[in-house]
């Protein structure tokens, strides 16, 4: 995409080995070569250039000479220097302008949003089976030192089956057969690398009991439906994790079209202990909307459950039902009943 946005300036890819030993043997030498801009890609290889980039920007006071690109969460600021923009997975809104889906919702949930996938009508499964085989050999070395690869991997398959749950980091411990730290070290990896992402709780005083830990959610439900061995649509319709699925994909919905708009989103969820729950708070000028989650095609009022407990009190705030069955009118004009469809537009 950066090289069709900018294609006036030289594209340099630091994936390229021979590209990236001349720049680490001489790092001064080999920017002057491109002192008046490029697109440099998969700058996570270099993290010392960093430093190189800020004298030149302070030198020039010019805007939007370089582009950088990669595939990890850079963790260099360049504070007053750089403006960031995270792309994720290809959104519903995306697919849909670009004509290559429409309202095929098991089809999306299970194919994800890796953009490859859909402009060439690859086998998704195939795709992500390189993917995650690229990812972990690859990628992980690069973040961090990982001596026992196949533990990752087993860590790698719990998180998809602990997707949409409230994280016990003393459990996947356990289950992985390492310690708490490494937990906590490995699902930075994950997160940096734009694998999953934790939904932090809300706080508030509306309860005392909150549940204060957060929730785990995949950026890509193509790649959750790999790891869960889901690789048909017949197979997506019937499994038990198909309502975590819908969730985790609405939810990743959301977050994409703020981030599309280069708008960081201030999501939570709610949970106390006594089991009342809410499945996403998304805050607005201040105010949180509450959003439930739904993969039924029929309504029945139970769905408003954790809606109705939130009201109480939120009174005068806006509630959403997201589900797959047909848009309804309510007396209230504070509660929406949407069609899934209509997540594009949050």
């Amino acid at each position: 995409m950066s090289r069709m946005i900018f294609g006036n300036k030289p594209y340099v890819s630091f994936e390229n080995p021979t590209t990236e030993s001349e720049a680490i043997s001489d790092t001064e030498t080999f920017l002057k070569q491109y002192e008046k801009g490029a697109i440099f890609d998969e700058v996570q290889r270099m993290p010392n250039v960093f430093r190189y980039f800020q004298g030149i920007l302070d030198a020039s006071g010019a805007r939007g000479r370089f582009i950088l690109t990669g595939s990890n969460n850079l963790s260099q600021t360049l504070a007053g220097r750089v403006g960031y923009l995270e792309l994720l997975p290809l959104s519903y809104g995306e697919l849909k302008d670009a004509k290559l889906a429409r309202h095929e919702l098991h089809k999306i949930i299970l194919t994800g949003g890796y953009p490859e996938i859909w402009q060439q009508k690859l086998d998704a499964t195939k795709w992500m089976a390189s993917y995650v085989q690229t990812y972990v050999q690859r990628d992980v070395r690069l973040l961090r030192n990982i001596s026992n690869l196949g533990l990752f991997n087993r860590f790698i398959q719990l998180c998809a089956n602990h997707a949409g749950q409230v994280i016990n980091k003393d459990s996947l411990a356990k289950a992985t057969g390492v310690d708490s730290k490494t937990v906590t070290s490995w699902l930075a990896v994950l997160e940096s690398s734009y694998i999953l992402y934790l939904l932090q709780p809300y706080h508030d005083n509306l309860n005392k009991r909150v549940i204060k830990s957060p929730k785990l959610y995949f950026y890509d439900t193509g790649l959750l439906c790999y790891l869960l061995g889901i690789h048909t649509e017949a197979v997506l319709k019937k499994h038990p994790k198909f309502g975590l699925l819908f969730e985790n994909w609405i939810i990743s919905e959301v977050k994409k079209n703020h981030l599309n708009r280069g708008i960081k989103p201030r999501m939570y969820f709610f949970r106390d202990s006594a089991g009342n729950e809410v499945d996403l708070l998304l805050e607005k000028e201040g105010e949180p909307i509450a959003i439930e989650i739904k993969s039924g095609t029929s309504f029945n009022r139970e769905m408003l459950g954790g809606l109705r407990y939130w009201a109480k009190y939120n009174q005068n705030k806006k509630g959403i039902l997201l589900y797959r069955g047909e848009p309804m009118d309510t007396e209230n004009g504070l509660l929406s009943i949407m069609n899934w469809k209509e997540v594009a537009g949050f």
